[in-house]
């Protein structure tokens, strides 16, 4: 069944595009991540435009965020306090993100920079989540102790505040900086930013594991939604029919990958992680390496539409 998306400017299967919104919100609801930096290859691969897939997709991952960020909530495995701070730095991030998207895009080098920014991004995140799965999970089998936690000298900045839910004592400095680099970084790829929060809350702040799925999941949907809104304003770009489908897809995956995710342990879920997004940079490299022509064709239909 085709659909005309009027802002894409191009007809699609309805249910491939349901059927990748449901994949990518079970993924989203598992991993505690927005799902955005497979979405938004998915839909390049089809054929939308990079500003479009990016700024369309922010919707999807606001509603897999949202449904998935409930079921947390109801299990009291989300930590409010730290969800504000990181808000705070968030939504000052997504905010200069779609200023500088909207600015690529006048130079005409917006979807170049997407490309290469997922390729850089994607492979060397995964690179590093795979290893540090592989490992975890060898010494799981060898019933090894883990390597004992210590804090470093970011639990030496000023301004500490008391996370109760999370049971940490913290400053506020580093927590305001990495929401305002994944606020930044998610407004122009598309992206959650969950795969990159989650890593560095669990083994730069140490926050509990208990609470940081359902935490990032809290940030992704402020300032995932915040973005949507910034794109639909500011460029135009977000197609509703197409956010519309992948909304639903992702509402109803989420609920299925959340519960999904509390049966595999800790280390199986960051070596599969690591192991999607390495994939995904991969497959992204080798269409930039393969198929030049079609990214420069994209560009240029980009910044005419």
């Amino acid at each position: 069944m085709q659909l005309y998306l009027p802002v894409a400017d191009l007809p699609v299967n309805v249910f491939l595009v349901l059927a990748m919104g449901a994949a990518v919100g079970f993924v989203s609801g598992m991993f505690g991540i927005g799902g955005g930096f497979l979405m938004t290859p998915l839909l390049i691969f089809i054929g939308i435009t990079p500003a479009v897939a990016v700024a369309s997709v922010a919707s999807h991952i606001a509603a897999s965020s949202f449904s998935g960020a409930l079921s947390y909530w109801r299990r009291r495995a989300i930590d409010p306090a730290l969800a504000s701070v990181l808000l705070c730095g968030g939504v000052t991030g997504t905010a200069l993100g779609v200023w500088t998207f909207t600015q690529l895009r006048a130079l005409g080098q917006l979807d170049l920079m997407i490309a290469l920014s997922y390729v850089v991004l994607l492979t060397t995140v995964g690179s590093l989540m795979f290893s540090e799965g592989l490992r975890a999970l060898m010494r799981t089998r060898r019933g090894a102790v883990p390597p004992r936690r210590t804090h470093n000298w970011i639990h030496g900045l000023p301004l500490k505040m008391r996370f109760k839910r999370s049971k940490i004592y913290l400053s506020v400095i580093p927590v305001v900086i990495v929401g305002i680099v994944i606020g930044f970084i998610g407004a122009i790829m598309g992206i959650g930013g969950g795969f990159i929060l989650v890593p560095i809350m669990i083994y730069l702040l140490r926050v509990p594991t208990s609470t940081v799925i359902g935490t990032s999941m809290v940030l992704t949907l402020v300032t995932m939604l915040f973005a949507t809104l910034l794109h639909a304003v500011t460029n135009h770009l977000v197609d509703a029919v197409l956010a519309l489908i992948l909304m639903v897809g992702g509402v109803t995956g989420a609920q299925f990958g959340a519960r999904a995710g509390q049966k595999i342990r800790g280390e199986q879920l960051r070596l599969l992680l690591g192991l999607l997004i390495l994939s995904v940079g991969i497959r992204f490299a080798i269409e930039l390496v393969i198929r030049p022509e079609d990214l420069f064709t994209i560009r240029e239909v980009g910044v005419s539409g």
